[in-house]
C-alpha cells in the first residue's frame, strides 16, 4: 500500500497542519478523526487496515486528517462565538486549502469527494457534504452526534446553524437548490444500539426524519445491541458500506 505523510502550512488557522495519504488512486476520500483526535488514529486503531483491499485495488486514496476539535467543539474555557469562528476557520482549511490538495496528489478521473468519519468524525462528514455537496458527492457517517447544541448547549448563531446538520436540515424546503444535489449523491450513515451509542442513535434518527422529508434516498443502517461506540464496530462496518458505497 503506497503511503505518504505531509506537513503543510495552513495560512487559514496559521499553524502546520499534518495528514496522511493511503493509496495511489480511485476515489478521493476525507478520514475525519473522532473527537480530538489525529491523522494517525485510523491507522493505529485498525481503520485503514479494514479499508486495505479497496484501497490497494485502487478503488479508494484516503486522505486522513488532522482536527481542532480541542479547540472549537471542546474549548468549554473559550467564549462560544470564538469556538465557533474556529470551527468555521477549520471549514474553510478544509475547503480552501486540503480539498485543492486533493485534487492534485489524486489520480482519478472522478472530481467528486467522499468524505469518512466515525463519532466525530461522522459529524464532520456530514456536515462538509451537507454544506458542499457541489464538492462531496458521498459519505459514510458511522456513530455520530449531528447537531450542534450538543457541545455549546443553549448557545446559537449563525455558525452554530451553518455548523449544525439536524438543524439545517429541519430548516430547509425542498424547493432549496441543495436538495437535487443531495439526491445525486451517496448517503450511508449507520449506528450501533450497544453501549455508549444512545445520543448517537437519537441523533441519527433525527437525521433520518429530515432526509426522508426531503425525499433523500439516504441510507440509514441501524446496528444491534452488540454493536458499540468503539473501534472494532468501526472495524467491521468500514469495508461492508465501502462494498456498497464503491460500487
Amino acid at each position: 500500500m503506497k503511503v505518504e505523510y505531509y506537513k503543510e502550512y495552513s495560512r487559514i488557522l496559521d499553524k502546520d497542519m499534518e495528514f496522511k495519504v493511503f493509496g495511489h488512486a480511485g476515489k478521493p476520500c476525507i478520514a475525519f478523526p473522532t473527537l480530538n483526535g489525529r491523522f494517525f488514529d485510523y491507522e493505529d486503531r485498525g481503520i485503514i487496515e479494514s479499508m486495505s483491499w479497496y484501497i490497494e485495488q485502487g478503488r479508494i486514496q484516503v486522505f486522513c486528517v488532522d482536527s481542532i476539535d480541542s479547540e472549537s467543539w471542546c474549548a468549554d474555557w473559550k467564549n462560544p462565538r470564538d469556538r465557533m469562528r474556529t470551527q468555521e476557520a477549520y471549514y474553510k482549511y478544509i475547503i480552501e486549502e486540503m480539498v485543492p490538495r486533493i485534487y492534485e496528489l489524486n489520480n482519478s478521473l472522478d472530481n467528486g469527494i467522499m468524505t469518512y468519519g466515525c463519532a466525530m468524525g461522522a459529524f464532520h462528514a456530514v456536515n462538509f457534504i451537507l454544506r458542499k455537496p457541489d464538492i462531496f458527492d458521498s459519505v459514510l457517517a458511522l456513530s455520530g452526534i449531528y447537531h450542534s447544541s450538543y457541545f455549546v448547549k443553549q448557545y446559537a448563531d449563525d455558525l452554530t446553524f451553518l455548523n449544525s446538520p439536524i438543524d439545517s436540515l429541519a430548516n430547509m424546503p425542498l424547493s432549496h437548490r441543495y436538495v437535487d444535489l443531495y439526491k445525486k449523491s451517496r448517503f450511508i450513515i449507520c449506528v450501533g444500539q450497544g453501549d455508549w451509542e444512545h445520543d448517537c442513535l437519537n441523533d441519527t434518527r433525527t437525521l433520518d426524519f429530515h432526509m426522508k422529508r426531503l425525499e433523500i434516498p439516504a441510507w440509514f443502517d441501524y446496528w444491534g445491541y452488540d454493536k458499540s461506540h468503539d473501534w472494532p464496530s468501526w472495524q467491521e462496518q468500514t469495508p461492508h458500506f465501502l462494498y456498497h458505497i464503491l460500487d
